[in-house]
Formats: structure tokens, C-alpha cells, sequence
């Protein structure tokens, strides 16, 4: 799909993202770009592993739902302003960091929209979700910093408007208050999934960018994967810094392994299997993983008994 929608900014964004391309060094420009990649999705799963595989499973529940429904109601308000990123319309400004760097730059359906920012959402929905639960004076400092400089590098690297930045931190922060607030108002987990289902589904109707369905699939995923674990899994939280280590690794290689085998079987064309297959790696991941956990516990505690 050809570069279509609304072009709106205010002047000075524009000039802001000409004077950044043009006078700060290359090298600089590619230490920027570096910060996005704390904005994006395998930096997010990353986190989310880490917490919910070992170390806290309600903290990382509490991370990876937040940050889910940063990827669906971004993307949902991109697709209502339809508003152009700063490179289609502005010489002088260049796309440093594409969203899908193996699609065409001007491929709408690929590269999104710009209004609000996906990545500057992410900031204060993942790491301000991990300084809310964590509480620490330091963590609240580091959350901050991050959601900058994310924001920052999207601009720098002319992806995104000054004013699509602060539009996603302020998404942000209404998901990790919002979300955790409407969580404890339903009480029954699967009213509370069903409203923020229902928050997205309107998006079927008239969303045409990937970002959306992907983000529509991952909700899905993760409702059905947290009440099944609760049902039938229940796992425990690792005991060992080797146990844990190998579950993490053992989580990004199925990620990886899922990620190219359903990509290789569901047609990319179709929005809909693009739901399919986010939900089906989520699933996956939080839900059936989790049952290797306690074999592979038993198994480790047999082999030392052995020694």
C-alpha cells in the first residue's frame, strides 16, 4: 500500500528534525537510533521472560499486559488520525530506523502511521510498569531517563513528530494506571479481559496497518495464556540463577523458532492470521512453556542426586 493519509505538524517539528539530521555526527545519529531498540518488541519480551518465567510471575503479568495494550491502542489511534511520518512529507528528513526494515519505506500497511508513537508508548508502559511494582527511587529515575531518550532517538531518527513523542508518553501513562485500576474494579479476570477485548475489536473494521493486528493477536494470547496457567500450570518461579538462565534462553529460541515456522505458514498478506500467529506465540509462550518448567526442575535434581 502506496504512502497514504493526513499530513498536520507544527512548523517548528519539522524544522527540529531537519536541524537534528543535518548538524549532529552519523556516529551520534546511530547512538541515538540504539535507544529505540528499549521501545521495541524483543526488548519488551525480553523483560517480560525474565520476570514472568523467574524471578516474579505477577510482576511480569503486570509488565506484559500493560505494555500489550500499549500495542493495541497505539496502533488503533494511529489508524483513526492516520497522520504521515515526518519523512514522506519533508526533505531533509531521513528514516533512519524503519519499523520493518525489509519492507518499503513508503509502505503504509507495513510501517504504520506515525500519531501517537508505538515506541514512546512503550517506555513508560513497560518501565514505568517495572518502577511502579519495584518502587525504587532508582528504578523510577531510570524509567524516566529511558522513556526520553526512546522518545528522543524517534525523532532523531525521523520516524516520528515531536508531538507524536509526547502523545505516546502520555498513552503511557494513562495504560499503566488505567489498566492495573480496571484490573482491580472487575475483580472476575475474564470481565476484565472481555472490556479491553472489547476496547480493541473496533479496529477490525477499519485498521489497514500490521502494527494493529499484531497487537489485537497478543491480547488474545495473553488472556487466554494467563487463565490457563492459573487453571491447569501454576508454575513456580526458578530457584537458581541456572535454572532461570535456561528458561529465559529456552523461551527466546521457541520465540524465534514460532516467530519463522508460523511466518512460514500463515500467509503475511492476511490481517487476520497476523492475529493468529501473535496469539498463538503468546499462548505459547506464557501458557504451554511453562509446563517444561517442573520436568525440567526434576530432572536437574536427579542428575546432582546422581553425582
Amino acid at each position: 500500500m502506496a504512502a497514504a493519509g493526513n499530513t498536520f505538524y507544527f512548523a517548528w517539528e519539522a524544522a527540529l528534525e531537519v536541524w537534528l539530521q543535518s548538524h549532529l555526527p552519523a556516529a551520534l545519529l546511530s547512538v541515538i537510533s540504539f535507544f529505540s531498540a528499549f521501545g521495541e518488541e524483543a526488548c519488551a519480551i525480553l523483560i517480560l521472560g525474565v520476570f514472568y518465567w523467574c524471578l516474579d510471575k505477577e510482576t511480569g503479568l503486570y509488565i506484559g499486559l500493560n505494555a500489550v495494550m500499549g500495542c493495541v491502542w497505539h496502533p488503533l489511534l494511529k489508524n483513526m488520525a492516520l497522520r504521515r511520518r515526518p519523512y514522506f512529507d519533508h526533505e531533509g528528513i531521513d528514516l533512519l530506523r524503519p519499523l520493518d526494515p525489509h519492507a518499503d519505506l513508503y509502505d503504509i500497511r507495513a510501517q504504520g502511521y506515525s500519531f501517537p508513537s508505538g515506541h514512546s508508548t512503550n517506555g513508560p508502559a513497560v518501565y514505568g510498569s517495572l518502577a511502579r511494582r519495584m518502587k525504587k527511587r532508582w528504578m523510577y529515575v531510570l524509567a524516566v531517563l529511558l522513556t526520553f531518550l526512546i522518545g528522543f532517538s524517534r525523532v532523531a531518527v525521523g520516524a516520528h513528530y515531536p508531538t507524536d513523542v509526547l502523545a505516546g508518553w502520555s498513552l503511557g501513562l494513562v495504560i499503566i494506571f488505567l489498566v492495573p485500576w480496571l484490573r482491580e474494579k472487575t475483580g472476575d479476570i475474564r470481565i476484565f479481559y472481555g472490556i479491553l477485548i472489547l476496547s480493541g475489536l473496533p479496529g477490525f473494521f477499519f485498521a489497514r496497518t500490521d502494527d494493529y493486528y499484531t497487537g489485537m493477536g497478543l491480547l488474545f494470547g495473553f488472556a487466554l495464556a494467563e487463565m490457563f496457567e492459573r487453571k491447569y500450570v501454576n508454575f513456580k518461579m526458578a530457584k537458581t540463577v541456572p535454572e532461570g538462565m535456561i528458561r529465559i534462553l529456552g523461551g527466546l529460541v521457541l520465540y524465534a523458532a514460532l516467530n519463522f515456522l508460523l511466518k512460514s505458514l500463515l500467509n503475511a498478506s492476511l490481517y487476520l492470521f497476523r492475529t493468529l500467529r501473535y496469539g498463538l506465540i503468546i499462548f505459547v509462550l506464557l501458557g504451554i512453556y511453562p509446563l517444561c518448567f517442573e520436568k525440567l526442575t526434576k530432572r536437574n535434581s536427579k542428575s546432582k542426586q546422581t553425582q
